[in-house]
């Protein structure tokens, strides 16, 4: 099986649990794939778009839950965290929506969401939301980047083969050396 085919018959479940973890080079990727022609764009987003969702639900629901404990162990930062949850009291909708774009903020926003208590029936939709157009962002940028990596992406099953040789090779290498100096060693 080539990696073509990997990615045509896993990629949409890799880009879910891709999105859940990390986020931009996953949905980047999941865009490439789709400019080459082995996933469609439009599940891609979808996926990407579902696995964002699901790791911010769950990220603001142990803000919510454990939010408070989990908080006061970052005591140098009390001041910062303030700041943010009084912005997120008086601007939920940009700061949920935006949290998704801000660097340093995919992980520990939807904590400091959950954490100041703003009510799930708010936070569900802007997360979708946010989700759809983040998806639809970086799938696209991705998309576009594909037309700049196609030439090499094609060549990949070739360049995969070659390493994996190498490889091969080098670990039977070291594998007689390690052998020859066992049976030199027993010797002595």
């Amino acid at each position: 099986m080539d990696i073509n085919s990997l990615i045509s018959h896993y990629g949409y479940a890799a880009l879910v649990v891709g999105s859940i973890a990390e986020g931009e080079t996953v949905t980047l990727l999941g865009g490439v794939a789709a400019h080459q022609g082995l996933l469609k764009f439009w599940l891609v987003v979808v996926s990407v778009a579902l696995g964002g969702m699901i790791g911010d639900q769950v990220l603001y629901l142990l803000g919510r839950h454990f939010g408070g404990r989990l908080l006061k162990r970052f005591s140098r930062h009390q001041k910062k965290i303030q700041k943010a949850q009084k912005l997120i009291q008086n601007h939920p909708y940009l700061f949920v929506i935006g949290t998704r774009f801000m660097y340093g903020f995919r992980v520990i926003g939807p904590v400091l969401i959950g954490a100041s208590r703003l009510p799930p029936k708010v936070f569900l939709p802007l997360n979708i939301f946010g989700a759809v157009v983040w998806a639809l962002l970086f799938t696209t940028l991705g998309y576009l980047g594909g037309e700049v990596i196609g030439p090499w992406l094609h060549n990949l099953d070739q360049h995969l083969k070659h390493w994996a040789w190498l490889i091969i090779v080098v670990a039977a290498v070291i594998a007689v050396r390690v052998w020859f100096w066992r049976k030199d060693k027993k010797a002595q």
